[in-house]
């Protein structure tokens, strides 16, 4: 069984703090598990923590929840999933995308963007396709592989 380590409220509080003065969110109404590097999966399920240990004990346990943000020196990733169940609530760092930006971002392209150093919210047409990294001249594309569109501009 992949080890899990359940977040204490301390520490999701800690967390909550962050992702408020990061993209504007102030509810995580779910458990939250760490597991393997700096990853942090959601759980919303009926099962106790002592539940989910038991049948990890009874039966090889790959993942418990979805994988929902990844902890990193300039700040917290949130990932596809995230986005989709906390967009009610994301209100800060938001970078809003056109078309044609949009058409390079999900083949996985980098963005040329003069914005702040951070980690944005990347939106189009009122959706959210993931999380970009700004260095302040380029937003680095964290669209997972199997997200992209494989087929290339005409």
């Amino acid at each position: 069984m992949t080890t899990y380590t359940f977040i204490k409220s301390s520490e999701k509080n800690r967390i909550i703090e962050e992702l408020n003065e990061q993209f504007g969110i102030t509810n995580i109404p779910y458990l939250l598990i760490e597991s393997g590097k700096e990853k942090i999966r959601a759980f919303s399920g009926s099962l106790s923590k002592e539940e989910i240990i038991k049948a990890g004990e009874l039966a090889k346990v790959e993942g418990v929840g979805i994988y929902f943000l990844k902890k990193e020196e300039t700040g917290l990733r949130l990932s596809f999933e995230a986005l989709m169940l906390l967009k009610e609530q994301i209100t800060k760092n938001v970078l809003d995308i056109d078309e044609s930006q949009m058409n390079l971002w999900i083949r996985g392209n980098d963005l040329e963007a003069n914005i702040p150093q951070g980690v944005y919210a990347i939106r189009f047409n009122g959706d959210f396709f993931g999380c970009g990294k700004s260095n302040g001249t380029k937003l680095f594309n964290y669209v997972p592989k199997e997200r992209r569109i494989k087929k290339p501009l005409n």
